[in-house]
């Protein structure tokens, strides 16, 4: 597409002959002669490039820079100088101008600015696209992965978010199954309705009947005025237990027929209530045990895991490990004022050597631990817990020379990583390899060519 610019200057002269010259390069060109005359311009027109002149008339250069930043006009501004003000010049590059020429300028000067700052954009424009791809192709209602059990995982959200049918999720504390939930109500056609969720270890026993089926007025010495119960308030959409295997047994038979009868029965009402509440329950704990151990109703699980869905902990899914430290040192680093943050290399290498016993939990708090402790634009080893830096570093992964941040060659690393893996517990059985990584043979012979890999 021709770029559009906008040159900016009172002599007359400058201006026509910057014109024909840019035309004549492929350039899509206006004129201003004062700041002012410009800041309207670009108000109505999107231009690409602005070449601005530092001394002018109504608005000076400087001006217009300040009142379009204030504007939100996008375009990117280069100042051309006079002799003898070079320093004003590099005050507008403080203040967010590109770069500067100086007058008298050769024409070759000006083409070569205009060109570095397409480069530019045209880097910036490509770094957003593949940012975004990223965040497309690994990510699912704030559940970020590449790994292919989570892909498993949003597909199976992706097919039980439209039915009401109960889905149980499984998995250790810090995995994210409040987000899978989440996930499953708002993909689904209950999404406008509301989603509540309840910790069911959270709540002593005595309150949390009340909490889940409300009350009416004088149902108990503190029952002051009638109140819904949160199966009320979550009617028309979702209802999330979370930690259901901590229920007390006593409230559990009140929850199965609830489930069976579509219908809830406030403490000391006359008759129940009808709801519609589509319920996804979570639990840390196994159940079938808990179950043998009569902590849990056998029928009670059957009727919750009519679905189910379990998280693999992060332990399992290493390869998520430098996607998620990109993820939520965006997230946090924008929420503490640190946008821009990178892990060293050092301190990927512990991340990808650490157990992540609470898992995607952890990682992320050890994250928002190392950006507040951080002093620059990298989290080094020196933000980490102790715990982590105590952990050897696995050398394999990295080498100690490759001092990259890019998530794309970390993620490379780990491949060949895990390939020379399958290769050795196969004995160099390259067909049985490929079984192991899951993959196609093919697939391996390529990675093998392209990785070097004999």
């Amino acid at each position: 597409m021709t770029s559009r610019v906008l040159v900016v200057d009172d002599e007359e002269n400058l201006r026509h002959m910057l014109r024909v010259m840019l035309r004549r390069n492929g350039y899509d060109v206006d004129e201003a002669a004062d700041g002012e005359t410009a800041l309207s311009m670009a108000e109505r027109i999107p231009y690409d490039f602005i070449l601005c002149d530092i001394r002018m008339p109504v608005l000076d250069g400087p001006g217009f820079l300040r009142s379009a930043r204030e504007r939100g006009l996008a375009g990117t501004v280069i100042m051309m100088s006079a002799y003898g003000t070079v320093d004003t010049a590099i005050h507008c590059m403080k203040e967010g101008a590109y770069d500067y020429v100086s007058k008298p300028f050769k024409t070759d000067e000006v083409l070569l600015v205009l060109k570095k700052a397409e480069e530019r954009e045209r880097l910036k424009n490509e770094n957003r696209r593949l940012r975004e791809e990223v965040a497309r192709e690994y990510s699912f209602s704030n559940i970020v992965s590449r790994s292919a059990r989570m892909r498993e995982v949003f597909q199976l959200i992706g097919k039980v978010s439209d039915v009401k049918s109960s889905v149980l999720i499984l998995g250790e504390s810090g995995t994210g199954k409040e987000l899978v939930a989440r996930a499953i109500h708002y993909n689904g056609a209950r999404r406008a309705a509301p989603f509540v969720a309840v910790n069911c270890g959270a709540i002593p026993e005595n309150l949390l009947e009340s909490e889940l089926f409300g009350h009416v007025r004088g149902a108990f010495t503190d029952a002051a005025a009638d109140r819904r119960g949160l199966f009320e308030e979550a009617h028309g959409g979702t209802l999330f237990l979370d930690e259901i295997g901590e229920m007390p047994v006593s409230l559990q038979v009140k929850l199965l027929r609830v489930l069976q009868e579509g219908e809830v029965r406030r403490l000391g009402a006359a008759k129940p209530t009808r709801v519609d509440v589509r319920v996804v329950s979570a639990t840390a704990k196994e159940l079938p045990a808990e179950i043998a151990a009569g902590r849990f109703r056998e029928d009670l699980y059957f009727r919750l895991n009519v679905l189910s869905i379990t998280l693999p902990p992060l332990r399992e899914r290493i390869e998520d490990v430098p996607l998620l430290v990109d993820h939520f040192l965006d997230k946090h680093g924008k929420e503490l004022g640190k946008p821009g943050v990178k892990a060293t290399p050092e301190a990927l290498k512990l991340f990808m050597g650490y157990g992540w016993p609470g898992n995607v939990r952890e990682l992320e708090n050890c994250i928002e631990r190392g950006l507040i402790l951080c002093g620059g634009a990298t989290l080094d080893v020196a933000s980490l817990p102790p715990v982590i830096r105590s952990q050897p570093a696995p050398a394999s992964v990295f080498s100690s020379s490759d001092d990259s941040l890019s998530i794309k060659r970390a993620e490379e690393l780990l491949e060949q990583e895990y390939i020379r893996r399958a290769l050795e517990r196969t004995g160099g059985n390259r067909t049985h390899a490929a079984r192991l990584l899951e993959i196609s043979h093919r697939a391996l012979l390529y990675k093998l060519k392209e990785f070097g890999i004999e």
